[in-house]
């Protein structure tokens, strides 16, 4: 068998450029599609609710709208296929290698279903565009499952060392914080266009320019990382669903779910309404959100060295649990906001820091577990690993948009402060949940175990 290349710094890069693709598409939909979908227009942002019109805005269930539930069931359904992409991946014995073809397969697909979003549920009959829009979210979470749940699992099977699990982390947190910056672009853009397309088609066209841009950045490392030249990967011959259960039955990976799964209720909760606190409780207009997130982005990319160098030396846990207590202030300093600008830029510089750590050292954590139960078991089930992980986030997050399209269903400003409130509490119970982590163990476990298999 002929040696595997070393595994560089500039390959983990070049690896990263495709979490900037898929960022940028998930950026657009997270963080538009509430806000042209439902909401009020005013006379400082005219375009928000811009859709609204074409589907059911009342409540059609309690207090659950449909916009929101149809939200909710799309991450409930990409929850559910990750562990069937996951064990699909573990599985596979492909030419290409067991994750590179499915990320090259299914780039195209998906940036394209993310521009359908924002065109196809505009006919004239609010039924038949709630239907469509349904169908076009299952189908954009299924795709983005089949290029993330293997794109994920490179992340340990690249991470070969300690040092380039967390340099991995820091690169794809880099290209993941851009991609989602640069989703807040999207009024910029169609503000550019609106005078030659009009103000619902500069949206649509500004959606198509970054969707394009979204696909070539995932196809870049598709075709450039020759897989089976750097991982010697075997298939799993264990079935999803068994693999998924006996991920589960890992105790330390359960300890950092708990946690997980809180932070991303409360993460997704803060997101969603990000547009609506700048807007509508700041009294900013819409296009200076993405100035405001281009401030958040670059302090905390300056702090992403620190942050690298001090995960080995301090330990990722206590990090982590310092990143929870710093979002939940920011999520306290938007429920008490008032108006100007100066707000956003207060939520943007102290939201840096835990978007650093947060942004980085999670993926590292995972990766730790999926390695020690690789040297402990002998079967690599990194795609499992990762599959679980965002199986149980999305949860979460399916949780999160159900709650939040139903406490803001009034669209009063008390509304939208009460999601930031909730965000709050629920970010302080994940930092407690996570102290029962025992990350000394785990690393000092990999260390004695790699020390034999050599």
């Amino acid at each position: 068998m002929a040696a595997k290349k070393s595994i560089t710094n500039k390959l983990l890069w070049i690896f990263a450029i495709g979490q900037f693709g898929w960022s940028l598409l998930s950026g657009i939909v997270a963080n538009w599609m509430v806000y042209y979908y439902t909401g009020s227009p005013d006379a400082q942002n005219p375009n928000t609710g811009i859709f609204a019109s074409g589907i059911t805005q009342n409540p059609i269930l309690f207090k659950f709208t449909l916009f929101g539930l149809v939200l909710a069931v799309g991450r409930i359904f990409d929850a559910l296929t990750d562990p069937l992409i996951a064990g699909w991946s573990d599985r596979s014995n492909y030419r290409g290698g067991r994750r590179i073809p499915f990320m090259r397969a299914i780039a195209v697909p998906f940036a394209l279903v993310t521009i359908m979003l924002f065109v196809l549920p505009q006919t004239g009959s609010v039924v038949v565009n709630d239907v469509i829009l349904f169908a076009l979210l299952m189908v954009f979470y299924l795709f983005m499952t089949i290029f993330c749940t293997p794109y994920n699992a490179l992340i340990a099977e690249l991470g070969d060392t300690q040092e380039h699990r967390i340099n991995v982390s820091t690169y794809i947190s880099f290209t993941f914080i851009v991609g989602q910056s640069l989703s807040f672009m999207l009024p910029n853009v169609a503000g550019m266009l609106e005078g030659a397309v009009g103000q619902k088609n500069s949206i649509r066209f500004a959606v198509a320019i970054m969707c394009t841009i979204a696909c070539a950045a995932m196809l870049i490392p598709s075709f450039y990382i020759k897989e089976r030249d750097y991982i010697d990967s075997k298939p799993s011959q264990t079935k999803p669903f068994a693999s998924l259960l006996r991920t589960f039955q890992n105790g330390q990976f359960r300890r950092f779910v708990y946690s997980d799964v809180i932070y991303f209720f409360a993460l997704t909760l803060f997101q969603t309404g990000l547009a609506f606190y700048e807007t509508k409780l700041m009294g900013i207009e819409d296009k200076w959100t993405f100035v405001l997130t281009a401030t958040m982005t670059a302090i905390s990319v300056i702090l992403y060295p620190a942050v690298n160098k001090l995960a080995p030396r301090l330990g990722k846990k206590k990090l982590i649990i310092t990143g929870f207590f710093a979002y939940a202030v920011v999520f306290l300093i938007t429920f008490i906001c008032g108006q100007g600008l100066y707000w956003g830029f207060i939520v943007a510089v102290c939201a840096a820091i835990p978007m650093a750590i947060l942004g980085i050292l999670p993926q590292a954590c995972v990766a730790d577990v999926a390695e020690l139960s690789r040297l402990e078991t002998g079967e690599d089930r990194s795609g499992m690993f990762f599959a679980a992980r965002t199986f149980a986030f999305k949860m979460g997050q399916a949780l999160a948009m159900v709650v939040f399209t139903s406490v803001t269903v009034s669209k009063t400003p008390a509304s939208y402060r009460n999601t930031a409130l909730i965000a709050t509490v629920t970010c302080l119970i994940g930092a407690c949940l996570f102290f029962l982590y025992n990350e000394k163990m785990i690393l000092g476990r990999i260390g004695e175990l790699k020390g034999k298999e050599r």
